[in-house]
Order: C-alpha cells, then sequence, then structure tokens
C-alpha cells in the first residue's frame, strides 16, 4: 500500500499530529490524506486492479514455450508370418523412445512445434538376410498447425488477454469510484463534526445565558420585583438547556468516532477540524460541467470499457461461426544407422527428408451452438449500450440538481445571517423588557432558543453549501483531480508487484 500512495500524487500536508495533550487538530486536506492512505474499504478494493493484473498476465501464458519430452520403452514377441526375413519362427522385437520437444502458439492462431525423435530399434533378424538388426532411427520434425477460417487472427487467439486487459481497466475505475466516493464523504463527516462543534459551542453559549438569567431572576425575585414563579421558569430553562447540551455533546463524541473509523486514526485525542466552510461564490457553467462529467465520470469510463470488450467478444463470436479449415503442414529430416552418430550425421545432412503438406475441413450441419453464441453477444452489446444512455441521463441530471443544490445553499446562507442578526436584536429587545417588567422570563427564554435556533440554521447553511460543493465535483467526477489526486493502473500494479516478490 505503501506504493500506492506514492502513485497517488496528492498535494496535501503532513499527517495530523498532537496539537496539545488530548487533541488532535485536522486540516481537511490531511484528513483527505488519510482516508486515501489508511482507509480499509480503499484498501480492500485496490487489490480488484492488482488482481486483475495477475488475470492479465495469467493470459498472457498462452504464448509461454511449452516442453515436452516422451520416452518409452516397448518389447514383443510375435510369431513370424515368414521365417525367410528374420531367420526365425518367432520375432522377437524391441524400441525405446526417447522424443524430446517444444511447441508454441503463434498469434494469428496456429501452433508451431519442433520434434527430435528417437529411437532405439533390436531384433531378432538375420543379418545375413541384409536387415539391420540393432540400429538408430532418428528424425528433426517441424509442424505447423494455422486455422484459416475460424480462429484465424490476433483477436480470437488472445481474446482471453484482451478480455483480461478490459477487466482490469474497469477493476481500475471501480477503484477510483471508490475513492471518489470516499473522498466525498470525509468532505462531508469532517463539516459535520465542524458542525456538531459549533453547535455545542451554541448550546454552551445558551447554557450559560438561562443560568445568567435564572441568577438575575433569583436577585430579582429576592428583591421583590418579580413572583417567584418566576424562578421556576428560569430553572425549566437552565434544566433544559442542560440536556440540550448533554445531547450536543454526544453526538461531538460519535462523530468524532466515525471520522476516526473512516481515517483510521489513532484511537485517542478529541478532533479539532481547523478548516471552516467557505461562503465564496461559485461559478458553474451547466453545459461545461456536464460534457466533463460524461467525459471522465468513472462509472461511464467502467461502462464504456465493458462495452469494448463485449464488442471484442461479439467479433471473436463471429468468427467461431464460420467452418473450421485448418493447414497442416510438417517437415521432416531422418536418418537410420547401427551408430547413433552416424544416425545423427545423417539426419544434419538432410539428404533424407520428409513433407506433408494438407488441409481439414469440419463444419456441424446448423451450427446452433456458434450461431446462437454470436447472438448472444449481439444482444449483451445492447443491452450495454443501453446501460450507458441510461446512465448518462443520469449523469446529466445529477449535474444539474447539483447545481441548483449550490445556487440554493448560496442563497440560504445570506438568509440565515439576516435571521441571525434578527434573532440577537430581538433577544436584546426582550431583555430590555423584562428588566422593566413588560417581558416574562419565560419571554426572554423562548426568544434566546428562537436565536440559538438561528445560530443553528446559519452554521447548517455554510455546511450545506461545502457539502453541494462536494457533491458536485463528486457527480462530475472532478473531485480527485479538485484535490490533486491522481489514479493510474499502475496503482494496483505496484500491488500485484509487491506479492509477486513474496
Amino acid at each position: 500500500m505503501k506504493r500506492m500512495c506514492a502513485a497517488l500524487c496528492l498535494c496535501l500536508a503532513a499527517v495530523p499530529a498532537l496539537a496539545e495533550e488530548g487533541r488532535i487538530s485536522l486540516t481537511l486536506a490531511e484528513a483527505v490524506r488519510s482516508a486515501v492512505e489508511r482507509n480499509l474499504d480503499v484498501k480492500a478494493e485496490l487489490y480488484n486492479p492488482a488482481m486483475a493484473e495477475a488475470d492479465v498476465r495469467k493470459n498472457k501464458g498462452i504464448y509461454n514455450p511449452r516442453l515436452t519430452l516422451d520416452t518409452a520403452f516397448d518389447y514383443s514377441e510375435t510369431e513370424a508370418v515368414s521365417a525367410f526375413q528374420t531367420g526365425s519362427a518367432i520375432n522377437r522385437n524391441s524400441q525405446f523412445t526417447i522424443n524430446p520437444g517444444i511447441n508454441q502458439l503463434i498469434p494469428f492462431g496456429g501452433t508451431v512445434g519442433l520434434t527430435f525423435n528417437n529411437a532405439y530399434n533390436k531384433n531378432n533378424a538375420s543379418s545375413e538376410r541384409l536387415f539391420l538388426n540393432e540400429y538408430w532411427n532418428s528424425d528433426v520434425s517441424l509442424s505447423i498447425s494455422q486455422p484459416l477460417l475460424k480462429n484465424f487472427g490476433r483477436e480470437p487467439t488472445e481474446l482471453g488477454i484482451m478480455v483480461a486487459m478490459g477487466n482490469k481497466d474497469g477493476s481500475t475505475e471501480r477503484f477510483k469510484t471508490k475513492l471518489l466516493d470516499t473522498v466525498a464523504r470525509v468532505r462531508t463527516e469532517y463539516y459535520r463534526l465542524y458542525l456538531l462543534r459549533e453547535e455545542l459551542e451554541v448550546k454552551r453559549t445558551s447554557l450559560d445565558l438561562a443560568r445568567k438569567i435564572l441568577s438575575d431572576t433569583q436577585a430579582r425575585v429576592k428583591a421583590g420585583v418579580l413572583p417567584a414563579m418566576e424562578i421556576l421558569n428560569a430553572e425549566f430553562g437552565v434544566a433544559s438547556r442542560e440536556k440540550d447540551l448533554n445531547d450536543a455533546e454526544r453526538a461531538v463524541l460519535n462523530q468524532n468516532d466515525f471520522l476516526r473509523v473512516l481515517l483510521q486514526l489513532p484511537m485517542q485525542g478529541e478532533i479539532i477540524p481547523t478548516d471552516v466552510p467557505t461562503r465564496d461564490p461559485f461559478q458553474t457553467n451547466q453545459e461545461e460541467l456536464v460534457r466533463r462529467a460524461l467525459e471522465i465520470r468513472p462509472e461511464l469510463l467502467e461502462q464504456r470499457s465493458n462495452l469494448r470488450t463485449s464488442e471484442l467478444q461479439m467479433k471473436v463470436a463471429h468468427n467461431r461461426t464460420l467452418p473450421d479449415l485448418n493447414l497442416n503442414s510438417s517437415l521432416a529430416l531422418t536418418g537410420i544407422d547401427s551408430k547413433y552418430r552416424r544416425d545423427v550425421e545423417k539426419v544434419g545432412s538432410a539428404d533424407y527428408p520428409v513433407w506433408s503438406v494438407g488441409l481439414t475441413f469440419e463444419y456441424p450441419l446448423g451450427n446452433d451452438a456458434a450461431r446462437n453464441e454470436y447472438i448472444r453477444s449481439r444482444l449483451q452489446v445492447e443491452q450495454i449500450r443501453t446501460q450507458i444512455r441510461s446512465l448518462e441521463s443520469n449523469v446529466e441530471n445529477d449535474v444539474k440538481i447539483a447545481i441548483r443544490a449550490i445556487k440554493t445553499n448560496f442563497k440560504q446562507i445570506e438568509v440565515t445571517d439576516r435571521g441571525k442578526a434578527f434573532a440577537e436584536e430581538r433577544l436584546r429587545s426582550f431583555i430590555r423588557k423584562n428588566e422593566v417588567g413588560l417581558a416574562t422570563t419565560r419571554d426572554v427564554l423562548d426568544v434566546e432558543n428562537d436565536l440559538a435556533t438561528a445560530k443553528d440554521n446559519q452554521i447548517k447553511a455554510l455546511v450545506g453549501y461545502s457539502e453541494a460543493i462536494t457533491q458536485l465535483w463528486r457527480v462530475t467526477g472532478d473531485l480527485l483531480e479538485k484535490l490533486g489526486i491522481t489514479v493510474t493502473e499502475m496503482d494496483g500494479d505496484s500491488l500485484y508487484a509487491q506479492h509477486a516478490r513474496q
């Protein structure tokens, strides 16, 4: 996985460090980096391109030369048809053979073989009748078999290789999709932690104000300015805000743990997000963003890779509906002698050549198996084309929705800013009214609660705006590039090489 981190070119900051005892200050860039390097789902997904690389190399093994070695010993005793040939009523023959060879597949579907055949023969034939009764018989044979119709060409021959390479492209795009989703999730959860911490601060401020109101109310009741029941209202306000604070603290702790698992950070220290959501205007060009998404969305690239593979399989399936017509040829240089050395010399002299050439034709009547395999492959190609068109429509719609969300959330920031300003002024007004007896303690607490809600809405609008930008980058496929993350097939190759050395 260390090699993967080198290939994923991250223009990010250093790994987060403990800022102080029990706290981890974490920038958004550091959070993304930690997820890319450590997230277990990302690590697990990278094994698929690595395994796909193993499949590619396995299928390339069809071109590995094959060494062969045949050896045997045969012995027979048979009744002679004519004693004139052997000088005996019984034929006794023994033979020892040892035949090393090598054969190789060639790119257009044929095979080439080279064999060195050696046979040592011994019989009981009478040497007086001009028969060799002990001799070596050797030959060097070159054979070629080449399909001329069915299975002719590189595509039928290398179909397994090409399919494996297509699958590897698809697995790389799936890894990119997983990484894209993970990075988008990190940004969302990072800002969610920021949101919850800000809400926690709002709850603390609200509780402090409620306690101050309670203290002021108690003093004024003691002075006889307010009735005693106002203390109950103030105490209820403090109790309800203490519960709200407790709930907010629990939510922050839960989000800390969730983000810690997502980023695989040490199980200690409170995470402090140091980057705040942006409120800068975001310019969009719908036509350009849709075009960009249709070009680089990894889900589309994966489906297009699947289409190329299916079109190749369809082409090969059509080829396999043709008749079998094979060219078979061989050439052998032979020798025979009672001495093995002279036998081999005769082979090398090429004085005794043997050659042959011929054609083999075969075609099943009806050819239903091959014909229906071709039909099935055509249907699969059309199915994938339809799926791509559907995915393109969804991608275009995703981009439009994301653009609208950005515009809506940016407007929401302005609305919540105004809402917070109004709530603050209204609270100040009610505090003054309460001081002169024109508003009850309950009125002040209700207005203060409205201010807390307005602050929460403002924070949520800021976070929602940043999340909308993240979502747009996600649906256009630009998120990794925006963060300086580059994914190539070398990531899986590095993991493959790491395990190949073990």
